[in-house]
């Protein structure tokens, strides 16, 4: 597994985005950041928040990337990454961390409230309820989850955080609300607890307190450093077209109106990439958009039989944010309503870093889309939104053989994951052409950040 260490990122204080092409590699823009952002910085690059010191924020949200995991053999297997402990995975792709930090609290939508909107995870469970930042709740999840950086106690987080290099900026940054927010008595064996996966610090009442509350604030750093200019770049080509810096190729422009158009994509993917030029003054702030309506869907994507998950149990059904419903008492009668629904992810820096969008020769990596990676190029998520419901099933074909290779050489989908709650007004047989499908993938290229400096 590829890992990133803090000092490499710290290194690069007065990186700028100067990338020429939407598909080269990504140098962080952390120039000016505050220091909240620059120790959530810190927090999200160190991997010595797991359990064996070898897992950070970063090994499956890497920048260069657009913030999801750059191992082409797993993105182009299960999609799933293994944790900070060995031959443990999770059962989801990850989600890319950047510009997540502009979900809203995650609750009902207010035109129907049998559907929701906002949260993190691609279930929405990160819901903001706790620290009122959907991003901060998600920051929390991680470090103690058993299959992802596995640390026992969130005592160990905070532990190591406080006796880390950078103890005293977090001292600082929270020195104001939290004057004693590392004044913890440490028993003599925190370190071997922390290293052991049914480990537990034990502390007195008040300093577990003072835990819980310094545990709060290392996710809010980490929410903060998300949501800064290093992470919500906003310097794609469709940002530098809407502020008048550049302009559309052909295919671009033709992808553009297919977006907001025949290919609904913006019905969903909010924000149509409208051009406001000549700008009103020098001074005008363009909205830019989000291409997201962080609402959930079911979209009819077959399980992922590469999946380490299925290996042992192929029945296995991933429900999605019905699984999540279903544990919340106020919203358990909406949960069979949401099977197979997961959230709508941004688009936005969909194919930074990927050899799809490289030039011949550049350096790239293969990635994986959807929640559980099904598709492996954004041709083939295009093509199946365009002919889901137009093609046969692969009746013949295997549960372990029916990749989305092998699918397309069939001419067939499998069926879907859950088959309940099907998004049938917005996809599934789009009469695009195959030209239409390719100018789509061009415009979703010109969505990767790096491509201009504000």
């Amino acid at each position: 597994m590829n890992t990133r260490t803090p000092a490499a990122l710290v290194a690069c204080s007065a990186v700028t985005l100067l990338l020429a092409s939407a598909g080269g590699a990504l140098a962080l823009d952390v120039e000016g950041l505050t220091p909240k952002e620059e120790l959530g910085l810190q927090i999200f690059f160190d991997e010595s928040l797991s359990i064996r010191q070898n897992q950070s924020c970063a090994s499956c949200h890497v920048p260069e990337v657009g913030w999801v995991g750059e191992d082409s053999e797993i993105n182009l297997g299960g999609s799933v990454y293994e944790g900070s402990r060995q031959n443990k995975f999770g059962d989801r792709k990850p989600p890319s961390s950047a510009y997540a930090t502009l979900s809203p609290i995650f609750g009902p939508d207010p035109s129907d409230p049998a559907k929701f909107k906002g949260g993190n995870f691609w279930d929405g469970r990160a819901t903001g309820w706790k620290l009122g930042n959907p991003a901060a709740d998600q920051a929390q999840g991680p470090f103690l989850n058993p299959v992802e950086q596995a640390l026992p106690d969130a005592a160990c987080v905070v532990n190591r955080v406080c006796e880390g290099a950078y103890g005293d900026l977090f001292r600082e940054v929270w020195v104001e609300e939290l004057p004693n927010i590392c004044n913890i008595k440490w028993p003599a064996n925190t370190f071997g607890q922390c290293n052991s996966p049914k480990g537990t610090v034990k502390l007195s009442p008040a300093h577990r307190q003072r835990v819980d509350e310094a545990y709060d604030k290392i996710a809010l750093s980490i929410a903060a450093f998300e949501a800064s200019k290093a992470s919500n770049a906003f310097t794609s080509k469709i940002d530098a077209f809407r502020t008048c810096q550049d302009t559309f190729t052909p295919a671009e422009a033709r992808g553009q109106a297919l977006f907001g158009g025949k290919g609904k994509c913006s019905s969903c993917h909010t924000g149509a990439p409208a051009r406001v030029c000549p700008l009103p003054s020098p001074d005008y702030v363009v909205i830019q958009p989000l291409f997201s309506d962080f609402a959930y869907h079911n979209l009819g994507v077959p399980k992922n039989p590469l999946n380490p998950m299925l290996k042992d149990n192929p029945d296995w059904v991933d429900p999605g944010l019905g699984g999540f419903l279903a544990t919340v008492p106020d919203y358990a009668a909406y949960a069979d309503g949401n099977l197979g629904k997961h959230k709508t992810a941004t688009t936005r820096n969909v194919a930074l870093g990927s050899c799809e969008a490289a030039a011949e020769g550049e350096p790239c990596v293969e990635k994986a889309f959807m929640h559980n990676g099904y598709f492996k190029t954004l041709k083939q998520v295009v093509h199946f939104y365009n002919t889901r419901d137009a093609k046969p099933r692969c009746e013949d074909l295997g549960f372990f053989d029916a990749t989305v290779e092998v699918a397309m050489e069939h001419g067939c989908w499998p069926k879907p994951e859950v088959e309940e709650n099907l998004n049938t007004d917005l996809m599934g047989n789009l009469k695009l052409t195959g030209p239409e499908e390719d100018d789509l993938v061009a415009l979703m290229k010109a969505m990767s950040d790096g491509y201009w400096v504000k």
